[in-house]
């Protein structure tokens, strides 16, 4: 009797044809999703608790889960930062050309652009309304440049992580006008003011309420506050800038805090608005002041003016 004969290609008997891929037709596979038992290719399998999901499963869970929220509301993100590094990078570019301008690093005060963008009372009142947020990007010098943005990218990326991008960023340009508005306000019409300070002192006055609802020690914040209000009286810095972008960063971090959760982005928007009117009121105010004694401003303004 003679040995039976193997066909090269396999055993005789058609094989069954391999499902594809319910989002790609052209990847046959035998893997399917543990939830919806939809064949899906490697690409579109995810790792669960439970075997594999695949990509449609993963969307539809995180519609239906509801997401972890920090104390303001803003949805838990382990991810990077990126409102933080952008301010840093244009605070650097702006520092970059008034160097390039002036051409000198530490005076560069002296560039044109400098002059046209940095706070300067008189100019201001008189209807350069820019001066009072174009203020917060320049520097004087690269130590005045470098202080503030070690302290950003420190401070930020904590305060960012817990407000969120869009209420971080309310947060910061409201704190930069608050050191506008308190400098604008309250001090001399030859005090020209340049700087991110108010806007980062606004980020540590935020930083500390949230630390304190967290319950966690704020004794670092309260001694690097008191340490650079106590040096600005033995330095040129502006005390006041500093003050109202701490005193509104921290307000306004506060009432989003306290926010009840029902209606919470309707409370945290009407805070934001009435920060806005306060700082609007106080700019009007004080235009109205040097207004009225419009000359004796300018020639007190002419002899302190920065050439």
């Amino acid at each position: 009797m003679s040995d039976a004969l193997v066909p090269p290609d396999g055993p005789i008997g058609a094989q069954p044809e391999a499902p594809v891929c319910v989002r790609h037709s052209d990847r046959p596979t035998r893997l399917r999703c543990t939830r919806c038992d939809r064949p899906a290719c490697p690409e579109c399998l995810h790792d669960a608790s439970v075997g594999m999901h695949c990509v449609d499963c993963v969307n539809e869970g995180r519609r239906t889960v509801r997401r972890a929220r920090t104390l303001v509301g803003a949805e838990v993100s382990e991810g990077r930062v990126i409102i933080t590094p952008i301010l840093i990078a244009l605070n650097v570019l702006a520092y970059v050309v008034t160097v390039f301008q002036s051409g000198s690093p530490m005076n560069n005060a002296r560039s044109s652009l400098f002059t046209a963008t940095s706070l300067i009372p008189d100019l201001t009142a008189q209807g350069e309304w820019w001066r009072i947020l174009t203020s917060g990007f320049m520097h004087f010098g690269l130590i005045h440049l470098a202080l503030n943005m070690a302290v950003l990218y420190v401070v930020g990326q904590h305060v960012e992580r817990e407000m969120g991008k869009l209420r971080f960023s309310v947060v910061y340009f409201l704190a930069l006008l608050g050191g506008s508005a308190a400098a604008f306000y309250f001090g001399t019409v030859c005090q020209q003011l340049a700087g991110a300070s108010g806007a980062v002192f606004g980020l540590m006055g935020a930083l500390l309420i949230l630390w304190k609802r967290q319950r966690r020690d704020i004794s670092t914040i309260v001694v690097v506050v008191g340490i650079n209000l106590v040096s600005n009286l033995f330095t040129n810095a502006s005390l006041l800038g500093h003050l109202g972008g701490f005193v509104i960063g921290g307000l306004l971090t506060l009432a989003m805090v306290r926010a009840p959760q029902k209606n919470r982005n309707l409370y945290q928007v009407a805070a934001v608005v009435a920060a806005v009117v306060l700082l609007g009121v106080m700019f009007a105010l004080r235009a109205a002041q040097l207004d009225t004694n419009a000359e004796v401003i300018l020639e007190i303004a002419t002899t302190c003016r920065p050439n």
